[in-house]
């Protein structure tokens, strides 16, 4: 599986919190979905570019 995310920008991101380990490969999978979610959708319209609508 691709990695979607950078944990150190999560990690920073959530500054005062501890970030339990598998909760990366966690996110990395929402993180998938959205994506897969928002090209069938622009797919969907005849476009080959993905947008903010998309989401």
């Amino acid at each position: 599986m691709a990695d979607h995310i950078i944990k150190a920008a999560v990690k920073e991101y959530l500054d005062e919190k501890n970030v339990a380990s598998d909760f990366y490969d966690a996110l990395d999978e929402e993180v998938a979905e959205l994506l897969d979610d928002a090209a069938r959708r622009a797919e969907a319209n005849d476009r080959k570019t993905v947008q903010p609508r998309d989401l």
